[in-house]
């Protein structure tokens, strides 16, 4: 009898604990959610003011720093690392969030910009998903094919709402040089990019999120 006491003793023992510590699993777990939740919520705000740092330095700061009239297009560099590190289409959600703006403040016909921005968003992730991010070649001519590819629509589209010639003597002097800016504000904030981009990529997995505390 007193056998049967201690084994029904032990099993309700241990079902006690097996209970307290899955309570105790779902708690950590809820936390875990709510902490990320905030962080991701705090890192698209930051994108988000990125974007606007971007508008500023665009039409304020590049309007001194340019080759006859060309400016860097860092609008490009901010949408594809979107799509290159938070994945999950966010990198077309933002690209032709930003380009709807930008579409509507400088009086371009709507959805231009945000087509073209919500593209290279698109081509990141697709990118992301073939090419190492770890070198800073791999990176830096994913920036010079995006700048290219968003350039040559934008033109394309203003010529055919315009009606106008397509000059691309013209067109290429001006790509040419807005890839070099490109590229070399590329090379330099480099590491920055690595460094942010995982952070953010590790922060929107959520694979490595749960295997990371369990």
């Amino acid at each position: 009898m007193a056998r049967k006491i201690n084994s029904k003793g032990k099993g309700a023992y241990l079902l006690y604990v097996t209970a307290f510590w899955m309570k105790f699993d779902v708690a950590k777990i809820v936390i875990i959610f709510q902490r990320t939740t905030m962080k991701k919520t705090i890192t698209i705000l930051c994108l988000i003011l990125i974007f606007f740092l971007i508008y500023f330095l665009q039409a304020n700061f590049f309007t001194w720093f340019n080759i006859a009239g060309i400016m860097p297009n860092l609008y490009v560099i901010l949408v594809l690392f979107i799509g290159l590190f938070m994945k999950r289409k966010l990198g077309v959600v933002f690209g032709f969030a930003f380009g709807l703006y930008l579409d509507i403040i400088l009086g371009k016909t709507v959805g231009i910009s945000a087509f073209a921005l919500g593209a290279i968003g698109l081509i990141g992730e697709i990118l992301s998903k073939n090419f190492a991010k770890d070198s800073r070649f791999i990176v830096t001519l994913m920036v010079i094919i995006t700048t290219a590819i968003y350039e040559t629509v934008l033109y394309i589209f203003t010529m055919l709402r315009t009606e106008g010639t397509i000059e691309i003597l013209a067109f290429s002097k001006i790509l040419l040089v807005e890839l070099v800016f490109n590229t070399l504000i590329t090379i330099i904030i480099y590491p920055l990019i690595k460094k942010a981009g995982y952070y953010v990529e590790n922060l929107f997995d959520d694979k490595f999120i749960l295997t990371r505390y369990f």
